[in-house]
């Protein structure tokens, strides 16, 4: 829960819009959180990633088989990287090296290639981890794709250290279109990343904010919600709370004095 919790703004909720993806898995806790509080959650994804086209690829002069290595930080750069090699009718070499970010991503690779026969090199979970692999190989020819917004750390590692790097965006993250959301009110929006902020205000502009709670994951997420002077009353990750469904948990117990 925020520390800057607004008491006058502690109003029983009734219900929640995740500006996520709705959960496949039927044990999600947010289903809990429905049953569990009688409210209502509907979930709506407030960004999409749409692909490049292998026209738009040529035109940042990236030429992916000059490079040894390809470092990978989520599934959609593994889709998309791929997706556009067809394209372009390039046959990515056997020798090519993958740094990926986690188990995860390094897992998804066998949708495209033998994993068995290449070089993967893995990260536990964070940019940091993977850094830390990238060290001992400063001799790679890298290739980072990635989306039009992400993170810096990674890039920047590779300049400041002089690494051998292109840096190609093959895919982009925009916002969706909530129109049809716009009569449509929430007690609580929680939010997960700074695209999803943006989002609002380019879908309704002139967002007012009055009740509507407002729940943010993760330092980026909070600092944008403060740019654009929206009111933060719940946030994860916290010490007692480090999960978006705990931190919800905790204050519709506190708003609905249960």
């Amino acid at each position: 829960m925020s520390d800057n919790m607004h008491e006058e703004r502690l109003t029983e909720v009734k219900s929640l819009l995740v500006s996520q993806p709705k959960p496949a898995d039927p044990k999600s806790p947010y289903y809990t959180l429905q049953k569990k509080y009688g409210i209502k959650v509907d979930f709506r994804p407030f960004i999409q990633v749409d692909p490049i086209s292998p026209k738009e690829f040529r035109k940042q002069k990236v030429d992916i088989l000059k490079h040894s290595a390809i470092i990978f930080t989520s599934r959609n750069a593994v889709d998309h990287f791929f997706t556009i090699c067809k394209g372009l009718k390039i046959e990515v070499p056997a020798d090519m090296k993958y740094f990926c970010i986690s188990e995860q991503t390094a897992n998804y690779l066998q949708k495209y290639i033998v994993v068995r026969k290449r070089k993967i090199f893995t990260g536990s979970r964070t940019a940091q981890d993977l850094i830390e692999i990238l060290k001992k190989h400063k001799n790679e020819k890298y290739l980072f794709p990635c989306s039009n917004i992400r993170k810096d750390d990674i890039p920047n590692f590779l300049r400041d250290n002089d690494y051998t790097y292109s840096e190609a965006i093959i895919y982009e993250t925009v916002a969706s279109d909530l129109s049809d959301l716009d009569d449509v009110y929430y007690d609580i929006i929680a939010f997960y990343s700074p695209s999803g902020i943006n989002s609002l205000f380019v879908n309704f502009p002139d967002f007012k904010q009055n009740n509507t709670r407002i729940a943010v994951f993760g330092p980026t997420t909070a600092k944008a919600a403060k740019e654009a002077d929206l009111i933060t009353d719940i946030q994860a990750p916290m010490p007692n709370a480090p999960s978006m469904t705990g931190a919800l948990e905790l204050y519709i117990k506190k708003a609905n004095k249960l």
